[in-house]
């Protein structure tokens, strides 16, 4: 089995719910596996360290994780337009990482969620591309040939997976949105296979 990692971060459960979609898109791919894992958070104040184990859900990514996987999903929230302080502090440390090439050449994909539909979706989407350029990744989107795409009322777009969460986050992902993430995670997966080969 080869490995794709399906690494977010997740403060109210909306990005979580999509990293599982891409993530059973990806084992939709034959001899593909979805490695899902997260980030610790972050605090503007010091404040005693994160347990080295989350208490529950995915354990923390290492970076080991970067180095075998085949391909990466990276999700998280969406802060004022951009990727959520979690998920940039460490895209921050991989300068080892950008110096070695570990992830250059691989695949990549992106999604989120956000409280509204005019919340910065697609801006986050394409700031979290950024580093993954820097890095030498191939961006994988999802292309308009997935219906859903056309007819979604709430999130979804070419850039990536998204997801309007509503503004108490308690709206579930719908179908439309679940479709585009699982068709996001099975196009990523499929690239990476043939990349790996």
């Amino acid at each position: 089995m080869t490995d794709v990692l399906v690494l977010f971060y997740s403060s109210n459960g909306s990005v979580r719910a999509l990293a599982e979609c891409v993530a059973r898109g990806v084992e939709t791919v034959e001899g593909m596996r979805a490695r899902v894992r997260t980030v610790p958070r972050v605090s503007p104040v010091t404040e005693v360290a994160a347990p080295a184990v989350p208490p529950s859900g995915p354990p923390y990514v290492e970076a080991r994780d970067l180095e075998e996987c085949a391909g990466l999903a990276l999700g998280s929230p969406t802060r004022f337009g951009n990727m959520a302080a979690p998920v940039k502090h460490f895209l921050d440390t991989l300068g080892g990482e950008w110096s070695r090439g570990t992830l250059a050449g691989k695949p990549a994909a992106v999604f989120t969620s956000t409280s509204t539909m005019h919340g910065g979706q697609e801006s986050t989407l394409l700031t979290m591309m950024v580093p993954l350029l820097h890095h030498g990744m191939v961006l994988v989107g999802i292309p308009y040939t997935e219906p859903d795409l056309t007819t979604t009322k709430g999130g979804g777009t070419p850039y990536g997976a998204s997801h309007v969460a509503g503004p108490l986050g308690d709206l579930p992902v719908s179908d439309e949105e679940k479709r585009l993430a699982l068709a996001l995670g099975k196009r990523l997966a499929a690239v990476a296979r043939k990349l790996a080969a």
